[in-house]
C-alpha cells in the first residue's frame, strides 16, 4: 500500500531537505518526499491513497523521552489531586471518596503539591484521621517522592517505632511525641505500599490502554516509559504492552525502562536493550540517585537554604551503587539515572567513568541542578540528558526558597547544554507534569507558566521553537539509539508524523496553548484524528 500525504507544510528537521509539501509512504516508511506536484506525478496511481492535509504543519512524530504510562493508568483509577489548591480541598476530596467506596477499601490518589496550597500547609495525620477514621489513605505527591498516609494506613502496615525502614527512606516523626506526622519520604513508602491490594490484570490493562490513547491524542508517536514498579515486574509488563501494541495495534511505540531490581530477570529471559520490535522494545536500566527539590531529598553539594542541616539524600551509598551499576554493565545494559541535585549528578558521572561503555547510550534523567564545572562532562557521544521543560513551571518560583536564587539560576540550563554540545531529549515525566508535549515545548521557549506574563525565569536559557521541537523529536530518537529510523522525516525512516492546527513557526509562544493536534500518524497509519470541536488537551 502506497499513501501520499500531500498539501502539508512538512518541517522535516532533516538539514538536506528541511521543508517539503508531500511525503510518500510505503510499508510504514518514508519512500520519497518533495513538492506536491512532483510526488503526485511520480507516485500518483489509481491504487494509491491520497491524504490531503489541507496546508497544515507537520513535524516528525513527537517523542516523550521519560514518562510513566503505568502511573497515568493508575491515576485514572484513583483520585487526581493535581488541581487541589488548599488543605481544605484535599481533606474534602478524601471525605467524598470515603463516602463513595466500600468500607475498608483504600483511598489512593496522586498529584498534591503543597506549593500550590495557601500558606503551603498540609494536613497532619490527625486531620486525615478525622475525614477517614476507618479507611486507609495513601496519597502521592506530584513528584512521586513524598507521600501522605493516615493512621489506618500505618496500622495496616504494622508500623512501630523500631520498624526497619528501607534505605534512603524516612518516616517523618513529630519532634515531641515521636509519632508519625503522616509524611513519608522516598523508599519509606514501601512499608505501606506493599499492603495496598493490587488491581487485577484486566484493570491494569484497561488503564494502560487509556493512557496509550491519551498519548496518541497528544501527538506522541513514541514514548520511553518506566512501569515495572507499578505493573509487577517484567513478565506482566511485557505481556500487557505486547497485547496492546502488537496484537491490538494501538500504534504508539514504547521503549520500556527496566527498574534495577529486575536485571536478573532480564538476563534470565535473554532480553537486552533493543530487544523486541519497532513497536515495543527493552530500554535502559533505571536507577534513582536522589529524590526531589519539593521533598528536600535532591542531593546537593551544599545544604538547602531553608534547611541548613540538610543537603538531601543519596538513594544508594557509593559501594551499593557500584555493585548495582556493575550488575547492569555485566548484562551489557545502558544505565538511566534519576539525578536532580548537583551532588547526585557528580556522583553518577564519577561512577559511570568506572565502567566501559555499551552499545546504547547512558541516560541522565532530569539533570536539574547543573554546576558549570560538570557541564563539560555531560558532553559525550555515550551520554544523553533526558530533560523535562515543564519542571520549570512546577518548580518556580518556590525553588529559590529551597536552594537560593544563585543555584536556582543554575537549574534547567537547556540552552547552555545545547550550546555545549550535550545531547538532550525532551520529556514530561508524566504524570508528574502534564503529558502534552506542546506544554513542554511552551515551557522550553518561555521558561514560565502559561498564565504568567513575565519574561521567564533565567530567560537566557530559553530555547527557540526549532530547538524545542528537535529535543522532542530527534532527541528522543538519540536516547534509544534510533536516530537512523526516527526523529526526522527522511527517506527510509519510519513514517511517524504529528500534524498541528497552526504553523508553530508563525505564532506567538502563548498560541501554542490553543494549538490542537490534528493527527498522529504512526507507521504511515493515522492513529488519532481530531474530531470537530475537540481540543487535544484533557
Amino acid at each position: 500500500m502506497t499513501t501520499i500525504f500531500t498539501n502539508g507544510q512538512f518541517y522535516t528537521l532533516d538539514q538536506y531537505q528541511p521543508l517539503v509539501e508531500a511525503v510518500v509512504v510505503q510499508d510504514g516508511k518514508i519512500t520519497d518526499m518533495g513538492s506536491r506536484d512532483d510526488m503526485l506525478l511520480q507516485w500518483g496511481r489509481h491504487d494509491v491513497k491520497i491524504k490531503d492535509l489541507e496546508g497544515k504543519m507537520v513535524t516528525p512524530g513527537l517523542i516523550d523521552s521519560h514518562l510513566h504510562l503505568s502511573s497515568i493508568a493508575t491515576k485514572l483509577m484513583n483520585l487526581d489531586l493535581g488541581k487541589i489548591e488548599s488543605k481544605g480541598e484535599l481533606l474534602q476530596a478524601i471525605k467524598e471518596r470515603v463516602a463513595e467506596i466500600p468500607a475498608g477499601e483504600w483511598v489512593l490518589g496522586r498529584g498534591w503539591d503543597e506549593n500550590r496550597f495557601a500558606g503551603g500547609i498540609l494536613p497532619n495525620i490527625e486531620e486525615l484521621d478525622l475525614v477517614a477514621p476507618h479507611t486507609p489513605v495513601f496519597l502521592t505527591r506530584v513528584c512521586g517522592h513524598v507521600y501522605l498516609a493516615n493512621t489506618k494506613a500505618f496500622e495496616l502496615a504494622g508500623y512501630h517505632r523500631d520498624m526497619s525502614i528501607p534505605d534512603g527512606g524516612t518516616v517523618v516523626l513529630h519532634p515531641q511525641t515521636k509519632k508519625p506526622t503522616g509524611l513519608l519520604l522516598e523508599t519509606a513508602s514501601k512499608i505501606i505500599e506493599r499492603h495496598i491490594p493490587e488491581p487485577s490484570y484486566d484493570q491494569y490493562k484497561q488503564g494502560l490502554k487509556e493512557a496509550i490513547q491519551i498519548a496518541t491524542r497528544c501527538g506522541l508517536t513514541s514514548v520511553h516509559t518506566e512501569d515495572l514498579r507499578t505493573f509487577g515486574g517484567i513478565d506482566q509488563t511485557w505481556k500487557m504492552y505486547d497485547e496492546l501494541l502488537n496484537n491490538e495495534k494501538l500504534g504508539l511505540r514504547c521503549n520500556l525502562l527496566i527498574y534495577y531490581p529486575h536485571v536478573k530477570e532480564l538476563v534470565e529471559r535473554k532480553m537486552y536493550a533493543g530487544y523486541g520490535n519497532a513497536s515495543l522494545q527493552i530500554g535502559a536500566v533505571k536507577f534513582f540517585a536522589d529524590g526531589s527539590f519539593g521533598g528536600r531529598t535532591a542531593h546537593l553539594s551544599s545544604p538547602y537554604k531553608d534547611d541548613p542541616e540538610n543537603a538531601g539524600s543519596e538513594i544508594h551509598h557509593v559501594e551499593e551503587l557500584y555493585r548495582l551499576f556493575k550488575e547492569a554493565r555485566d548484562a551489557k545494559m545502558p544505565i538511566a539515572v534519576h539525578t536532580i541535585g548537583d551532588q547526585a549528578l557528580e556522583n553518577v558521572l564519577n561512577m559511570l567513568d568506572q565502567f566501559p561503555k555499551v552499545a546504547f547510550r547512558d541516560r541522565i534523567i532530569h539533570t536539574s541542578l547543573l554546576r558549570k564545572d560538570l557541564m563539560h562532562r555531560l558532553k559525550s557521544p555515550h551520554i544523553i540528558a533526558d530533560i523535562q521543560p515543564r519542571f520549570i513551571v512546577g518548580d518556580f518560583p518556590w525553588i529559590a526558597d529551597r536552594i537560593g536564587w544563585e543555584r536556582a539560576n543554575n537549574t534547567y540550563m537547556w540552552k547552555s547544554m545545547l550550546d555545549e554540545g550535550i545531547m538532550c531529549a525532551g520529556g514530561s515525566d508524566a504524570p508528574v507534569e502534564p503529558i502534552e508535549p506542546l506544554l513542554g515545548i511552551h515551557a522550553a521557549i518561555t521558561r514560565r507558566a502559561p498564565h504568567d506574563t513575565h519574561d521567564g525565569y533565567n530567560p537566557s536559557e530559553k530555547l527557540t521553537m526549532e530547538e524545542a521541537l528537535r529535543i522532542f523529536t530527534y532527541g528522543g530518537a538519540l536516547a534509544t539509539n534510533e536516530e537512523a529510523v526516527k526523529g526526522t522525516l527522511t527517506r527510509g525512516k519510519y513514517a511517524d508524523m504529528t500534524v498541528y492546527s497552526q504553523n508553530l513557526f508563525d505564532i506567538e509562544p502563548d498560541e501554542l496553548l490553543t494549538t490542537n493536534i490534528e493527527q498522529t500518524i504512526i507507521n504511515g497509519e493515522v492513529c488519532y484524528e481530531r474530531s470537530e470541536n475537540e481540543h487535544a488537551y484533557l
